[in-house]
């Protein structure tokens, strides 16, 4: 009979992704270039898709993708208001989760980021499902 491979839990796995996505934006925040900002906007997507996991591990991944843009193009338009932008100028720190200024092309990288967190969710799926 063939033995399945240990792996970790969906919540732990997607805490610790979150944590490393947190890492890695920090990093991609202080490059420049003109594949930076997209790249920053596809990690903090990303990073929501995680998060939802970790408080939905059971989810469908197809749900958590839809949600997880709409987190991210709600923060994107609420900076039309100012809002945002006038959050970071009380709380400097808050620029890594709301910006300052909207950019449509900014949606287009939150789809890619979400695209790429579901796609590695349904890899890793497989492959913790794969028997040894």
């Amino acid at each position: 009979m063939p033995e399945r491979r240990r792996h970790l839990a969906p919540r732990p796995l997607a805490a610790l992704t979150a944590a490393g996505l947190v890492v890695v934006g920090l990093i991609v925040s202080r490059l420049d270039g003109p594949l930076a900002d997209p790249a920053g906007d596809a990690v903090y997507a990303a990073f929501v898709y995680a998060l939802l996991v970790v408080v939905a591990p059971r989810a469908r991944p197809g749900v958590v993708a839809a949600i997880a843009f709409g987190v991210c193009a709600l923060v994107e338009l609420a900076q039309l208001t100012g809002l945002p932008a006038r959050a970071v100028d009380a709380v400097p720190v808050a620029r890594y989760a709301l910006g300052t200024t909207f950019a449509a092309v900014d949606l287009l990288a939150y789809a890619v980021g979400v695209a790429l967190a579901v796609l590695v969710r349904l890899l890793v799926r497989e492959r913790a499902a794969v028997p040894r």
